[in-house]
């Protein structure tokens, strides 16, 4: 039987659109650098108020992947 181990980091994104958009934009920012991407868990939303220029949607969350064994 194979065993598996897991990493897991914490990670926020943001996007002037929405908390769905801005945990996308981790996401795939994640998967530029990280493979075998497992389960994203959002942690907290909020929004940053940017003055003038609206807000600024950002949602916090926990990313987990497979560790690879050499």
């Amino acid at each position: 039987m194979s065993e598996s181990i897991y990493k897991i980091i914490e990670l926020v994104g943001s996007s002037p659109v929405s908390w769905e958009q801005a945990a996308q934009n981790a996401v795939q920012s994640a998967g530029l650098s990280i493979r075998d991407l497992r389960i994203a868990e959002v942690i907290k939303l909020d929004m940053k108020l940017e003055g003038d220029q609206g807000l600024c949607y950002r949602t916090r969350l926990q990313l987990s992947f497979k560790l690879l064994a050499d």
